[in-house]
């Protein structure tokens, strides 16, 4: 176990976010189950000459916090985490929640006006990373809450973090570099086109992505990852899309999601489950009706919905398209507090256009 967590850590501070010497490095972790992971990473930001700062959740806080807080309170944003995100140059975030539903039962309109109060955290972080001023990475802890929600036991679970993750193999930086060099191929190639369309189930969408950069997932920002993506035109969404799969943000979950956008904009939200949720986060913000993000995820290591977004926007033969907050560095423009990843399955039949060539059918790419 020592032998993986070194594996791990070793991934995260010299690939994922390539710490060296000087830099001031945020470790976070959301409770204390991640402790053996979070030393060794101390361990291995200290090797390489960083500054390591840790800061780990206590259970419960969150829960309380939107419970009890007022308006004021929601909109108060603590000052010396402001500075971390100006000064910080390495952010390594270790998920490892001691319950997935938590927030199940939070009020959604205060989730809403707390992540309205905190969005400039988000863009400041984003930009930065824009500007190459500093290099993020959210990764996660095995733990039973995350085993009982993808329905494992927590040996399985613990085996399928390692394998999506490429921990198993004896070089996994290697790895992870053969799969960086694939897929540049195709986010090189769909940067060069201009439309996007996707067929499918209740679907037929189309964005514009006219010079949008199209970006190479493969390790530095998720952890796993396995992704290429990019921001569309703000307003140039136009069509329905079916999210077939649970869409499940900060605990709480919507089913068989159908929307409806017209110029980038949701013009009509459905859910069989969760509609109410949909319905409050979408609308908590003038960006959050619109599209920050359209994926395709490639990891197939990862096959099956886990409840952990981490994970299931990564699932080989699927697509996600996020609503709200758009990533500057691949020209996007939209602000929100809000981005939540919708994921699609893709193996049923669907297709994607890029300027009117099929480019992918069934789950695989056919370029």
């Amino acid at each position: 176990m020592n032998n993986l967590l070194e594996k791990y850590a070793k991934v995260l501070v010299e690939y994922s976010v390539r710490v060296g010497k000087g830099d001031l490095t945020i470790i976070r972790a959301t409770s204390h189950y991640a402790q053996p992971l979070v030393k060794e990473i101390y361990k291995q930001v200290l090797l390489k000459g960083g500054y390591p700062v840790v800061r780990v959740g206590m259970e419960g806080l969150q829960e309380t916090y939107i419970k009890y807080a007022g308006d004021e309170q929601l909109d108060y944003v603590d000052p010396m985490l402001k500075l971390e995100y100006e000064t910080a140059t390495k952010f390594i975030s270790i998920g490892a929640p001691y319950n997935t539903k938590s927030m199940a039962k939070a009020d959604s309109k205060k989730l809403a006006r707390r992540s309205a109060a905190t969005r400039h955290l988000s863009e400041l972080m984003l930009g930065r990373a824009a500007k190459g001023e500093l290099d993020w990475v959210i990764a996660d802890y095995p733990t039973n809450a995350l085993a009982q929600e993808a329905r494992m036991s927590l040996e399985d679970y613990t085996e399928f973090l390692i394998k999506a993750c490429h921990l198993d193999v004896e070089d996994p930086i290697a790895k992870w570099k053969e799969i960086d060099e694939k897929q540049e191929y195709l986010a090189k190639y769909l940067t060069k086109t201009s439309k996007l369309r996707v067929i499918g189930e209740k679907t037929d969408i189309t964005f514009s992505t006219k010079d949008r950069i199209w970006k190479n997932c493969s390790g530095q920002c998720n952890f796993p990852d396995g992704e290429i993506y990019t921001s569309p035109v703000e307003d140039s969404a136009n069509g329905t899309i079916y999210f077939d799969f649970p869409q499940i943000y900060r605990g709480n979950e919507a089913q068989n999601v159908f929307l409806r956008l017209e110029n980038g904009k949701v013009v009509e939200a459905k859910a069989q489950k969760g509609e109410d949720f949909l319905l409050n986060m979408i609308n908590m913000d003038d960006g959050a009706k619109f599209v920050g993000e359209i994926a395709i995820g490639t990891n197939d290591s990862i096959q099956d919905v886990t409840g952990n977004i981490l994970f299931d926007e990564k699932i080989g033969g699927s697509i996600h398209m996020a609503l709200g907050a758009s990533y500057p560095e691949t020209g996007g423009k939209n602000i929100s507090g809000l981005h939540w990843d919708l994921i699609k399955n893709m193996k049923n039949g669907s297709e994607i256009y890029a300027d009117d060539k099929l480019i992918y059918k069934d789950g695989k790419f056919v370029i």
